[in-house]
């Protein structure tokens, strides 16, 4: 069982990350939006949901890659950049800042071997667009049903292999399929590097971003939340799930 206090500590530190990571965005123009519970979290609780111990931000695929090629020498030593190439026992394909600070032992991480760095993170994922017809998105829906059973065990993925290079080939696909960011009427996809559940978004109700308040600072966000997060939940996502689905990924959080 994590502490409030502890929890709060841990939230505050990834928050010193995502502020050095919007510095880093803004120096090189560089478009990103705060997604999943951590959207959730700006739209309902004007900064963390009270339980939650990560951050999620989204990226369009070529600020993504170029994210990528600059950030090592943008980040304080404070930071950590994790890929499969910087971390040799990372067994996922898409990217995180975890902090030197404080570390985190998942749920789906307990009881095994674990060798990666396991600092406190941000989840940063790459987005792309898709031309919007019927035939695309079930191929969508269909390759990351590939994804899920070929990606190594998390949260998301609790029966899954890790074999990355059936992974690569089903991601190639994806983005081969990649429309750029030209024309409004295609629909915004995750790419399949995180293969979590596949996503069908509408491009004019995401562009133009706009800023919202986290934790009293401003991040970028889609510039129709509710459309975003109509397209995540099932449920009604305003309302306070009842204490029992209060989820938490962490059963350990300890500080450096």
């Amino acid at each position: 069982m994590i502490e409030p206090k502890e929890l709060r500590k841990a939230q505050l530190i990834m928050l010193e990350m995502l502020v050095e990571f919007d510095l880093i965005c803004k120096k090189h123009k560089l478009q990103y939006w705060l997604d999943a519970g951590t959207l959730l979290g700006a739209v309902r609780h004007g900064g963390f949901i009270p339980w939650d111990d990560d951050i999620d931000v989204s990226m369009p695929l070529e600020d993504y890659n170029r994210f990528i090629e600059i950030v090592e020498k943008e980040l304080s030593k404070n930071i950590f950049f994790q890929t499969r190439q910087t971390d040799s026992e990372f067994k996922f394909d898409y990217i995180k800042l975890r902090s030197n600070k404080a570390s985190i032992v998942e749920f789906h991480e307990k009881d095994r071997e674990i060798n990666y760095h396991q600092g406190v993170f941000i989840d940063i994922f790459p987005m792309l667009t898709l031309e919007n017809s019927k035939e695309n998105k079930k191929f969508y829906e269909k390759t990351f049903e590939e994804l899920r059973a070929c990606s190594s065990i998390s949260l998301h993925t609790p029966n899954g292999k890790d074999e990355p290079l059936k992974r690569e080939r089903l991601i190639e696909v994806l983005n081969k399929k990649h429309q750029a960011w030209e024309d409004d009427s295609t629909k915004i996809i995750y790419s399949g590097k995180m293969p979590d559940v596949a996503m069908w978004f509408d491009f004019q109700e995401i562009f133009p971003l706009k800023k919202m308040r986290f934790e009293g600072l401003d991040f970028f966000v889609p510039n129709n939340p509710n459309h975003y997060l109509n397209e995540l939940y099932t449920f009604n996502y305003m309302e306070l799930p009842p204490e029992d689905k209060r989820t938490i990924h962490a059963w350990k959080i300890a500080f450096n």
